[in-house]
């Protein structure tokens, strides 16, 4: 049986496929426990500073496979169950990664893609692809972490104009709502992706850790708690070899050399 997922190694960036372009990429349980596992594997993994996912063929991720959820043996309310478990342990990872992870949109991004999108720190997106919640139209609520990130990344009002409505949304559409970061042509897309990767690889990653990590955890903490945190999170990278380097080139006038 093909693997449902491939892992591209090139120096310190980690490229991870999803592997079923027949199926436009959809996830099933298998797919997203190896992804799991593969993201768990990269954040501990030293030598890698930045993960790039992507999808093979012309979709990024048309989100879970429903004809897996209708032939469920248990049903379909069951299947929606068992796999969001292991779905919504890899939106977890990708939110607690201690290292960039950028989305390289090559196609649709549909349904549980939309929300793996939306859960990455960076989305660079192809000209022709198109980005849809589609829960909605199919009698669903949306998972994936999609109604924490979408009114954070759009504002409520027009997270729930999509969730109400559920248009699709091209490209210069989503970078004009905020929703990527970048749009360029197709043929382009996993390059660009790669070149914003390997300029995050060259900054701080310590420093990065904890700029995510704090602005992750900044809405289910009160003011004082976030601002304690704030300053411990200050203290530790003060006194981390990045942070002194930075320190000391910034007196030097040259430019630091982090992730020695």
């Amino acid at each position: 049986m093909p693997q449902p997922l491939k892992i591209v190694l090139c120096g310190d960036i980690a490229t991870v496929l999803l592997d079923r372009p027949k199926r436009y990429n959809a996830f099933d349980f298998e797919t997203m426990t190896g992804m799991a596992e593969h993201l768990i594997s990269l954040a501990a993994d030293d030598t890698i500073r930045a993960v790039v996912l992507s999808g093979e063929g012309k979709a990024f991720c048309a989100g879970a496979d429903l004809q897996v959820v209708m032939n469920w043996p248990d049903g379909p309310a069951s299947a929606f169950h068992n796999m969001a478990a292991r779905y919504h342990q890899v939106i977890l990872e990708i939110r607690r990664m201690p290292k960039p992870v950028i989305a390289a949109i090559n196609g649709i991004a549909a349904g549980g893609g939309f929300s793996l999108a939306l859960a990455c720190d960076f989305r660079v997106m192809a000209k022709s692809a198109v980005l849809q919640q589609a829960y909605t139209s199919n009698g669903l609520s949306i998972d994936g972490g999609g109604t924490f990130m979408l009114p954070r990344l759009v504002g409520f009002a027009r997270a729930m104009e999509i969730a109400a409505f559920d248009k699709p949304i091209p490209a210069e559409k989503a970078l004009d709502w905020g929703l990527v970061t970048e749009v360029v042509d197709d043929e382009k897309v996993l390059d660009a992706a790669n070149e914003m990767a390997a300029q995050l690889s060259q900054r701080s990653l310590k420093s990065f850790a904890r700029s995510k990590r704090l602005m992750t955890d900044a809405f289910s903490n009160s003011f004082e708690t976030h601002l304690e945190l704030e300053r411990e999170s200050l203290r530790e990278c003060a006194c981390h070899p990045d942070g002194l380097e930075g320190l000391e080139a910034f007196l030097a006038k040259r430019p630091p050399i982090f992730n020695r």
